[in-house]
């Protein structure tokens, strides 16, 4: 495996150029000509473009053929951006909405002609256009009322077109409106970049060897950094594309690997020797159903990790329903088998109130003390909670983050386990390391599946445990897409599933930034449900987030119980609401929620087992995202495929650090499309390691630098699952 610690940089080698180039790359990019304070400053508050490097890897994400010119009468049929060389014959201003100024031109190739419009910057743009002189035009063809249009073109003398060093493709790069004003909008960062690039000639070292590339077909590094901007044809962008991504992957995989290596190598946890009376009285007296063989064999895999002290770093998945909680209970009592205390921390109060009832009642036969511990807790029962703690009477502490206060000190936790783990942040959960002198083993859970694709190469610093099989018995929900034109319908088939004794959730989305619409649409829909279903004949609950948690529990309760047969909420209750009897989940304004949500709330009914149905309400206009997560919540069940889904649609999130969603940190890489890249850098490096499993050689040195220039800086979050 890797050990990249404590090597040094061979003499003579790549890694010296690292040294002698670093201080071109790091140079301020206000030094660049063309760019200066001002436009710095702005490139740093709008980009993140500190330094020569950071420009340089502000990659073009198209590109456009710019050798080919149309007829205007060949426009016709294209979606694409055309050229057209041709002559302005005039110029109108025309009265907007209120006191704005639309501005109009006809732009004519000598056989037929095209409008031009501008809705902003009139004045200033009419000024600069000039009558009867050749003139590029550039842009996308629009056709209103059956004839040819072109809005905010680009025009270019036809003189100064043929001066330009960029004949073929042209770079598109993203740009924002303050930086389009300053003149860095498309065209301005291709100058840049053409002026930054003959400065790092000869300057970007290659960090992978001749036989390494020659074994991938890999482009030289400083060729593909200076025709992934400029390229003479798209074969080769898409070779400079192709190197580029695969060493971002290269490198984000090797960090995995090295921080597995380290986890394994460096942190020692508590040694489980022994399965003992707990776990075995809960097993063979208590336990209330027959463990599936999944269940049997994630419980094999965690009892191996703890055996011999082994730190277990472990990443248990399955679908809702699927019976994790009772493996990490019956993980718990192995803890508790061995001397040790265990804890369960969950991301909501009403979660963590499921898992201790449901724990609670579990082991109250049992010996063992559970306790409670949310931020609602009692000033006086939170003390009695802290003093068993630190005693070692209490056995199982069950809570939200308030399990990571500093006051909160345990005798000797053995076992941590989180819940829906991708609700805490790593830095929280990183706090659970400081509770002991050695870490607790930690077992996180999640509901959302992680796409088969990425298992092995996002989550390699994780030991990875999946539940692939539901209990017997369970039958699939019957999902179903709906219009606000069959809602009559729809009551309906709720009188129908009531009369049977059955349970109905009515979701509605709730979305911080539009807290009042969201709350307005709630209690429209409550009033509109208790229109349908009147008293006394129906009872509806309604839980919402402004609601005190007093009252947020009263009314799950009675929902819970029976007492209530509609429950109208928010999504308060994606996660932590376990009703057997409640067989038709509702979600309203279905397109506002992304798939993985759908999938979870859909998860809160075919519990029991009778026959249950998710129903997605939305309106007919949905955009192309929406009708996809509408289209697959029908087709399927399968929690991987959702994700493989959901993951093209959304982007992965950096699984290595903080943030939550978005691109890891990846320039050009894309997980969710580039998955042969994905399994072809792995492939690289798991090579690379069987012929030089330190990287100790000379030729691999410059594989090192560049791994220990990426890596500087970066919390190794990693470490802490």
């Amino acid at each position: 495996m890797i050990s990249f610690r404590g090597i040094l940089l061979v003499k003579g080698s790549n890694s010296d150029l690292y040294l002698l180039f670093m201080s071109v790359l790091s140079t301020s990019i206000e030094y660049l000509k063309g760019v200066g304070p001002a436009k710095a400053d702005l490139l740093r508050k709008e980009l993140a473009i500190y330094r020569y490097a950071d420009l340089l890897k502000f990659y073009p994400y198209r590109y456009v053929d710019r050798s080919r010119f149309y007829k205007i009468s060949e426009i016709a049929g294209q979606s694409a951006e055309v050229q057209v060389i041709g002559q302005i014959s005039n110029i109108s201003e025309e009265q907007g909405k209120g006191r704005t100024k639309r501005l109009k031109a006809l732009f004519t190739d000598g056989e037929n002609e095209v409008e031009l419009v501008w809705f902003k910057g009139a004045k200033w743009i009419a000024k600069s256009l000039k009558l009867q002189q050749d003139y590029v035009l550039y842009g996308k063809p629009n056709q209103f009322q059956g004839a040819w249009s072109f809005a905010h073109p680009e025009l270019e003398l036809l003189s100064d077109f043929k001066q330009s060093p960029i004949k073929g493709l042209q770079p598109l790069y993203p740009s924002t409106e303050k930086l389009n004003q300053k003149g860095l909008h498309n065209k301005g960062f291709a100058k840049l970049t053409r002026i930054l690039l003959p400065q790092l000639k000869g300057q970007l070292p290659e960090f992978f060897p001749d036989y390494f590339r020659q074994r991938f077909g890999l482009m030289l590094r400083e060729e593909a950094l200076f025709k992934v901007h400029f390229p003479s044809s798209l074969e080769e962008a898409e070779a400079a594309r192709r190197r580029l991504k695969f060493e971002e992957l290269f490198f984000f995989q090797m960090e995995m690997a090295a921080q597995k290596r380290r986890h394994q190598k460096d942190l020692q946890g508590f040694a489980f020797e022994q399965v003992g009376q707990w776990f075995n009285r809960f097993y063979e007296e208590v336990l209330p159903f027959e463990l599936t063989q999944a269940q049997k064999r994630v419980l094999k895999e965690i009892r191996q990790d703890m055996r011999y002290g082994k730190h277990m770093n472990r990443l248990l998945q399955g679908d809702v329903g699927s019976g994790k909680t009772m493996v990490a209970l019956m993980a718990m009592l192995m803890a508790i088998d061995n001397g040790f205390q265990a804890c369960l921390m969950a991301p909501t109060e009403i979660l963590a109130q499921q898992h201790y009832n449901g724990i609670a009642e579990l082991l109250k036969d049992l010996p063992l003390k559970v306790a409670l511990l949310t931020g609602s807790v009692k000033a006086a029962d939170r003390r009695e909670i802290h003093a068993d703690l630190e005693s070692g009477d209490l056995h199982i502490l069950i809570g939200t983050h308030a399990l990571l206060e500093d006051k909160v000190r345990y005798k000797n936790l053995g076992l941590a386990v989180v819940d829906e783990q991708h609700r805490f942040g790593v830095a929280q959960r990183a706090k659970l390391w400081k509770k002991n002198k050695l870490p607790p083993h930690i077992l996180v859970m999640t509901a959302t599946p992680i796409p088969r694709t990425l298992a092995m190469s996002v989550y390699g610093n994780l030991d990875l445990s999946v539940i692939d099989e539901l209990p017997p018995g369970r039958k699939p929900i019957s999902t179903r897409h709906a219009y606000d034109k069959d809602r009559n319908a729809l009551f309906g088939f709720l009188e129908k599933e009531i009369a049977k004794g059955r349970q109905v959730y009515i979701v509605y989305p709730l979305i911080e930034e539009s807290e009042k619409l969201d709350y307005k649409d709630l209690m429209d829909g409550y009033e509109s449900i208790c229109r349908a279903f009147p008293r006394p004949q129906y009872q509806v609950s309604v839980v919402h987030g402004k609601m005190k948690p007093e009252d947020k529990d009263f009314e799950m309760q009675r929902f819970a119980s029976g007492k209530t047969q509609i429950m109208v909420a928010t999504t308060v209750i994606e996660v932590g609401v376990n009703v057997p009897n409640a067989s038709v989940m509702i979600i309203e304004s279905a397109e506002r929620f992304g798939l993985s949500q759908l999938h979870q709330l859909r998860g809160r009914v075919g519990r029991g087992a009778e026959q249950s149905y998710c129903i997605l309400m939305t309106g007919h206009k949905l955009s192309r995202e929406a009708r996809i997560r509408m289209e697959t919540m029908v087709r399927t069940q399968d929690g991987f495929e959702i994700a493989d889904v959901d993951l093209k649609l959304r982007g992965p999130g950096d699984m290595m650090g903080t943030q939550q969603s978005g691109n890891l940190n990846l320039h050009l890489a894309d997980l969710s499309k580039d998955g042969q890249i994905v399994e072809w850098s792995r492939r690289a490096l798991e090579e690379l390691l069987e012929v030089d499993p330190s990287l100790q050689r000379a030729d691999h040195q410059g594989i090192i630098s560049e791994f220990q220039k990426r890596k500087s800086g970066k919390v190794d979050w990693g470490r802490i699952s």
